[in-house]
């Protein structure tokens, strides 16, 4: 368990870096960031789809070590090649920096999904519960490092060395699966065993369930995106409301006020995920787990509704992030403890990473179509608010189904009136 979170702790690390290069890359040049954002979140969820049916063909081939030493060394040698670019094509760096934006997208969805579908491979059911809250830790703990040290790392040495120590990590987090994988309680695991089950998205499809579970990803991240989109909205407004049209400081105060947000989000989710997480999933369970953050939401975008101003939207998206952080993340790598092994690397990630992006683009068409419909803040707040109950029915579908697949028992109003999953009904005489 502590081998797996300070392996999540250097992978988190090494993001963190990435993510504080990429956007000074994509929108130091030209202006027109927020347009050229939400088309390249469309053509990560095109990309996506050919990097999961890799995986799955790959993860059908090749047991899990190498498998994951693949994918590993792939995502490093892409930072080695994007710095040769970028030192040797500098009239090229505004095509460089939407490329990378882009990789960045998929290479962060991409190989945390592959870490959790690893740790679930290597425990049951009930340790996963009881242990996947510890493990978690170490996200938020490389979270708040990474961001703490990437500004000072970003002056003293500029953004494209900071590639090259990020794939140095990489190779870190790689001998830490080497020595999760040999160690004395893991037992080495052949390649999937069902070559003609079909990729993930074939699984995901033929599978209620998992469908369902990809459905929550999707709607989720969609809130989540558009939530974003109102926050920095707002934002904007008020920059402008105080600081007239001057450029500088207009980009001063949001990149000192998105500083602040990103380091109260990480401290309260390093908080909660030491503390809270495996007590919360402990006396709730998995299943009612997943009902605390859209409840959360749904309080949070009631309270935007009623009081619009940035303070409070600030506050809001605070709670909801790191709800989704630290909670929401951990419950939802739980949900696969109960599915097949071909599920765990395959399915996972489709969902982690197509799934997730394809809720980007419905928030882009969401921004899109309200902006040309003259759609207030306060317009998008109440969407979200649709979206977060259609969220809340999603967990309800989703509920009902984990119980099925993982084989409790129903409830005891139901108990004797539906068969347990696989049983078959006993007959009753009726007079």
């Amino acid at each position: 368990m502590l081998l797996l979170a300070a392996n999540l702790f250097v992978l988190l690390f090494a993001y963190y870096l990435l993510k504080t290069i990429r956007e000074p890359l994509i929108l130091g040049e030209h202006g027109g960031g927020a347009e050229v954002k939400s088309y390249a979140a469309a053509c990560q969820a095109a990309l996506l789809v050919a990097v999961s049916l890799g995986f799955g063909w790959l993860a059908s081939r090749v047991d899990r070590l190498k498998l994951i030493s693949i994918v590993t060394l792939f995502f490093a040698s892409h930072l080695a090649i994007f710095y040769l670019l970028f030192v040797g094509l500098p009239a090229h760096r505004l095509a460089l920096g939407v490329a990378f934006f882009i990789w960045v997208g998929c290479f962060n969805v991409m190989i945390v999904a592959q870490f959790w579908a690893f740790a679930n491979d290597l425990y049951t059911r009930g340790e996963g519960e009881r242990l996947f809250g510890l493990v978690a830790a170490g996200s938020a703990l490389g979270a708040v490092a990474g961001s703490h040290f990437a500004k000072p790392l970003f002056k003293a040495l500029g953004p494209f060395p900071l590639m090259l120590i990020a794939a140095g990590l990489l190779g870190v987090c790689l001998a830490f699966t080497f020595w999760v994988h040999r160690h004395p309680s893991s037992t080495p695991v052949a390649p999937l065993a069902d070559r003609t089950a079909g990729g993930g998205f074939t699984l995901m499809l033929r599978d209620r369930y998992l469908l369902l579970v990809g459905a929550l990803s999707l709607i989720k991240n969609w809130v989540n995106t558009t939530g974003e989109y109102i926050l920095d909205r707002r934002l904007i407004e008020v920059a402008h409301a105080q600081l007239g049209t001057g450029v500088v400081n207009v980009e001063k105060y949001i990149a000192g006020f998105k500083s602040d947000y990103f380091t109260y989000v990480n401290l309260i989710v390093m908080v909660l995920q030491l503390f809270a997480v495996s007590r919360i999933v402990r006396y709730l369970g998995v299943r009612r787990a997943l009902f605390v953050l859209p409840l959360a939401a749904l309080g949070c975008y009631g309270g935007m509704l009623a009081l619009p101003i940035l303070s409070v939207i600030l506050a809001g998206k605070v709670g909801e992030n790191s709800l989704d952080y630290s909670l929401e993340k951990t419950a939802e790598q739980m949900l696969f403890l109960v599915t097949t092994r071909d599920a765990k690397y395959k399915v996972k990630a489709v969902v982690d990473t197509f799934m997730v992006r394809s809720g980007d683009v419905l928030s882009a068409c969401l921004v899109w179509g309200g902006t040309h419909l003259g759609l207030s803040t306060v317009g998008f707040i109440i969407a979200n608010m649709v979206l977060v109950c259609m969220w809340l029915g999603v967990v309800v579908m989703l509920a009902q189904a984990h119980r099925v697949h993982a084989g409790d028992p129903q409830p005891s109003s139901e108990r004797d009136l539906r068969p347990m999953d696989g049983a078959q009904p006993v007959p009753v005489a009726v007079t």
